[in-house]
């Protein structure tokens, strides 16, 4: 969203908008990124929270304000690490396999079916990335209109 307003007063607007919704949001706003979740009882590790960032446009001289929807940077980090490890062990798994294929050894029997473990497990990650996010489904949709109640108040202000 573009904007003529400053950053500085979209914080402080921003700021007194969360506090009016305190009861069922909480989060952290400075003048660059404001970190928005959904308060309940549970702490899944899927929570999700909405990222306003604040920009300065220079060419246009506004400010941009973009919003990103998601689960916390830490999950989005582990959910890659695991993607990561498991794809470099089943490319090394499958090229002991492949190489042991080439040269007629049988010294290494164990390469293709950890390939496939390997395979198993990114699987297995997918899905419980799908899992988590449905369950986050209803707390993204809270996020959602909070985010649109808030640029709806802030466009008629």
């Amino acid at each position: 969203m573009l904007t003529e307003v400053s950053r500085e007063d979209y914080t402080l607007f921003l700021k007194k908008f969360l506090q009016e919704k305190s009861t069922n949001f909480s989060g952290n706003i400075n003048s660059e990124v404001a970190i928005i979740t959904v308060k309940n009882d549970r702490s899944d590790y899927w929570k999700p929270n909405l990222s306003l960032r604040t920009e300065t446009d220079r060419e246009e001289n506004k400010t941009v304000i973009r919003g990103i929807f998601g689960p916390s940077s830490a999950v989005w980090t582990f959910f890659m690490f695991l993607y990561f490890i498991f794809g470099i062990f089943w490319m090394v798994f499958i090229t002991i396999w492949f190489v042991e294929r080439q040269i007629n050894s049988s010294d290494f029997p164990w390469a293709l079916p950890l390939s496939f473990a390997m395979l198993a497990l990114m699987l297995l990650t997918y899905l419980t990335s799908l899992i988590g996010q449905r369950k986050a489904r209803k707390e993204m949709q809270q996020l959602r209109e909070f985010a649109e109640e808030s640029i709806k108040r802030f466009e008629s202000n």
